[in-house]
């Protein structure tokens, strides 16, 4: 394109692209139509378009650059759509001091590359954000593996994208599995058996989702045609492809689109809603269908939008600057400070390179087309649609091209057809056949049979396989959604060498009783755990005996707070009664022992003594209720301990064991023996590896072995057979559990865990435990006993104690209450102008309530005052109560209370003389 003849100043521009590809097409229609408008705009200044083809090699590119620069006297040089060709043009463009507007950017941004390349203006970029997309889509699928392919560079290399897409994948717990590096297609004669002869090396890998990062047209039309071919296109299959060769689709055919079906693609996103574009897109399709008539589609894609942006960056840095002349610095410092939006996105530069992250489409080949499902945000993640176009930037983040954001998800949720036009998400795996099935191990050397047992079948060479991990695998195969075809090989050798087989995929997977480590995690996948693992000690028991059997019955604290309770009791009984009942009268010691004798009968129902006070009564009622409940419960207590055998451990800690020096047993193929040795401190010597369940009894009772450590679901069967025998002790240690194992990555170890909580949920798994691990006869004849009965503690009584406690205390301040009432009433009616008895002192008057309280009557210095009787016997107590009462008892009694009273007039008249 060259600019009117009768314009004053004209401004040469070079363009370095492919002119035979499809991108090339659009990118020179692009310019052109911009070329075209600015000089119809314009009558003293105009553009000159000049096109020199790269050929896809960086030595062309730079040349044709150079061509350009000393030729046509370009000012600006744009185009170039890989990094590996802008990169050497780049260096050219500083040399000459060109500026150099590039379609593209390295994949990994490059340090001080503002100061390396200062003319070099870059309309992408890097790849960290497309390849976040990429792992994000793999996240949301659970795939753990892929497999990377990239069509190698003229001169090596794939521009950095693996290591960025390595990173992103790390970073949600992914892997790349194997990197498929295709020769530069430039460089092939037989394309079609090249490629096949590369396809071949997938065969062997189990991960079924790639990644294609970079390839040529030609390259992705032979890859997908050779892949569908193969096999790889199946609906376990996954694949990915970047926005590169996504612009690809646009220029296929529907033959090749076919070949591609159900692949997700990454597109960068780019508004068709306004007028600019409208008007562009007018202009396009009626250039490009005149010009190439050849091509299918006629619509520009996004190179076509850079190129058309290219002109418009150069155009607008010129404005006011027409008449002017500018250096090629200041030209290039304008382009790099240009901002508006144009049809491609925001332009705005910093460092060289556009200042925001575009916004991602995710697309579907479906059929002979394709169709766009999810946006894909920076920062945000994926959102089904976009609202609000061109809104200002909202301070949350949003740019003023890409408005408000809708349904936003961290999951890609878009409905996809993927390969073989399924619906069902691919495992992203090789996933058994017929041909090629599901190698499993299986333990043929168990210590537990119970677990997982191998026998010789019917037909020479065919073995049977039984136990709960078998029976446990064929339920998650009917809980599974889909048919697994697999074929079961035994394993003879230890636990870790099965692991170890999955590891170098021998073996697909293993099924049985493997414990879940953490170092065996590092080699392959567990599914979720089956059951709860840990180390127990075994050993034998003896029955327990002792001279203080008698005491166990009750804690400690128990006997000490019933014995408190019964001295409280007696104490109150007596209070209660001395002033009125003869049997608790007399000399201290007779009290005591009357009080005492009288509140352990009564713990018999032996008492004889008369009871005379109702208050005495009901804190006697309580007691005996309280008394009824603690012997009952005592005697039952002592016969069930003398009645159940009681047994005890022989050993009770493993510091006894190692300081003993005695041998102790292990199953020599599980990891124990190790563990026994790296972490309990056992020495090698003393460890002895029985190989079957049956052989710990023998071992024990020839004290070869003074303790068996098993794992807990072992140790759990072993007690179930011999109860009576043996028992657990010292703390257990924990493990992982009980698991399978697939290799790493594998989806089906997903699908498994997934079957086995179900199963655990539903009660399928409880229901297989009790048919495997029902204990013996024997055992379960005593399944409520416990093996040592818990002594009763005051836990279970506490309730009964207050309410005895309580009751006694209450009736203590209702009899000190009457008292007290009594005793005043006397002193206001017979002590009424005594003036001896008002001086007294606090002390005196205290002394005197306390003998009134205790003796029930009142005494005054130098006479024996008139005492109020005693509490009277009908009124305090029945009249009923049935006693006998002969004429010598009572004359004792009247005697006794005369003396007594002749005693303490003839002490208080001495002390008053």
């Amino acid at each position: 394109v060259q600019a009117k003849e009768d314009d004053h100043k004209v401004t040469n521009i070079g363009a370095v692209i492919d002119v035979t590809s499809r991108t090339g097409k659009e990118e020179i229609t692009a310019m052109e139509i911009a070329v075209q408008s600015f000089n119809n705009k314009l009558n003293n200044h105009g553009l000159s378009l000049y096109v020199q083809s790269h050929g896809k090699d960086p030595m062309l590119a730079a040349a044709a650059a150079e061509k350009l620069i000393k030729e046509n006297n370009v000012t600006v040089i744009i185009g170039l759509e890989t990094w590996e060709l802008a990169a050497p043009v780049a260096e050219i463009g500083t040399r000459a001091r060109v500026p150099v507007l590039s379609f593209t950017a390295p994949s990994i941004t490059l340090p001080l590359s503002a100061l390396r390349w200062p003319f070099l203006a870059q309309m992408a970029n890097n790849d960290s954000e497309e390849m976040t997309c990429i792992a994000a889509i793999i996240r949301s699928y659970g795939w753990k593996k892929v497999i990377a392919i990239y069509e190698d560079e003229t001169y090596g290399g794939d521009s950095g994208k693996l290591a960025v897409l390595i990173e992103a994948l790390q970073d949600i717990g992914s892997e790349i599995e194997h990197t498929l590096v295709l020769p530069p297609i430039s460089s092939l004669s037989n394309t079609k058996e090249v490629m096949q002869e590369e396809l071949m090396k997938l065969l062997s890998l189990e991960s079924r989702v790639f990644v294609v990062l970079k390839a040529s047209s030609v390259m992705t039309i032979h890859l997908f045609e050779e892949a569908k071919n193969m096999g790889f296109m199946g609906r376990d299959s996954a694949w990915i492809i970047t926005d590169k060769i996504t612009t690809y689709l646009d220029s296929f055919n529907t033959s090749i689109i076919s070949s591609m079906a159900g692949v997700l693609g990454i597109k960068t996103y780019y508004t068709e809603n306004s007028s600019e574009y409208e008007s562009f897109y007018g202009q396009f399709k009626q250039v490009f269908r005149k010009k190439y008539e050849d091509e299918d589609n006629f619509e520009p894609g996004i190179y076509a939008l850079k190129a058309y942006d290219a002109i418009q960056i150069i155009t607008e840095a010129m404005e006011g600057m027409i008449n002017t002349n500018i250096s090629s610095k200041q030209l290039s410092e304008k382009i790099l400070s240009s901002n508006f939006t144009g049809l491609s996105g925001e332009i705005q530069f910093e460092r060289g390179m556009l200042s925001h992250n575009p916004t991602l489409r995710i697309v579907n080949v479906v059929g002979k087309k394709y169709k766009e499902l999810d946006f894909w945000l920076p920062s945000f993640g994926f959102s089904r649609s976009l609202v609000n176009e061109e809104t200002e930037h909202d301070g949350i983040g949003f740019s003023k091209n890409i408005g408000y954001v809708g349904n936003k998800s961290a999951d890609f949720t878009g409905t996809v057809i993927w390969p073989d036009d399924s619906k069902l998400v691919p495992k992203g795996w090789e996933m058994p056949t017929n041909k090629k099935p599901m190698i499993i191990g299986v333990p043929a050397r168990t210590a537990f049979e119970k677990f997982v047992k191998v026998d010789d079948g019917k037909h020479p060479g065919q073995k049977k396989y039984d136990g709960f991990c078998i029976e446990l695998f064929y339920e998650v195969l009917t809980v599974l959604d889909y048919d697994l075809i697999y074929q079961f090989d035994p394993h003879n050798g230890t636990y870790d060498e099965l692991v170890h087989k999955v590891y170098n995929k021998t073996y697909d997977a293993a099924v049985g009783d493997i414990t879940i480590l953490a170092n065996r995690t590092t080699f392959v996948d567990f599914t979720q755990p089956y059951a709860a693992t840990g180390l127990s000690m075994i050993v034998p028991v003896k029955p327990e005996s002792s001279e203080w059997m008698f005491l166990k019955p009750f804690t400690a604290k128990m006997w000490l707070v019933t014995g408190s309770l019964l001295i409280y009791t007696m104490f109150i009984v007596w209070f209660l009664e001395h002033q009125s009942n003869p049997n608790f009268r007399g000399p201290w010691n007779n009290q005591i022992g009357t009080a005492l004798w009288f509140t352990f009968s009564s713990i018999f129902f032996a008492h004889s003594e008369k009871i005379y006070s109702n208050l005495t009564r009901v804190v006697v009622v309580v007691w005996l209720f309280v008394a009824l409940i603690l012997t009952s419960s005592y005697t039952a207590s002592l016969t069930s301990m003398l009645t159940v055998q009681q047994l005890e451990p022989n050993v009770t800690d493993i510091g006894s064991l190692k300081r003993s020096n005695v041998k102790i047993g292990c199953d020599g193929d599980s990891f124990v023996r190790t563990y026994l040795e790296d972490v309990l401190k056992f020495k090698s010597y003393n460890i002895e590896n029985v190989s079957s369940e049956y052989n710990y009894e023998g071992e024990f009772k020839s004290n070869h072995i003074a303790a068996a450590f098993l794992e807990l679901p072992y140790g759990k069967v072993f007690l179930n057979r011999y109860c009576k025998k043996f028992t657990t002790t010292a703390p257990t240690y924990i493990f992982g559990g009980l698991g399978f194992i697939f290799q790493k990555g594998s989806p089906i170890a997903r699908d498994f865990s997934r079957a086995i909580l179900k199963l655990s949920e539903d009660g399928t798994l409880m229901s297989l435990e009790q048919k495997w691990f029902a204990p013996s006869t024997e055992c379960s004849a005593n399944v409520t006993e416990e093996r040592n009965t818990n002594s009763l503690s005051i836990n279970s009584f506490l309730g009964l104690f207050l309410i005895s406690g309580a009751t006694s205390t209450v009736c203590l301040l209702l009899f000190l209450a009457y008292s007290l009432k009594r005793y005043w009433h006397h002193e206001l009616e017979n002590n009424a102008g005594n003036l001896s008895l008002v001086d007294e002192g606090v002390l005196i008057k205290a002394m005197r309530v306390a003998k009134y309280i205790y003796n029930g009557k009142v005494c005054v210095q130098g006479e024996v005052s008139a005492a109020p009787r005693a509490p009277d016997i009908y009124e305090w107590s029945s009249p009923t109560w049935d006693y006998d009462r002969s004429s010598s008892h009572i004359s004792m009694e009247n005697l006794e209370v005369k003396s007594q009273a002749e005693t303490e007039i003839g002490i208080q008249l001495q002390v008053h003389n």
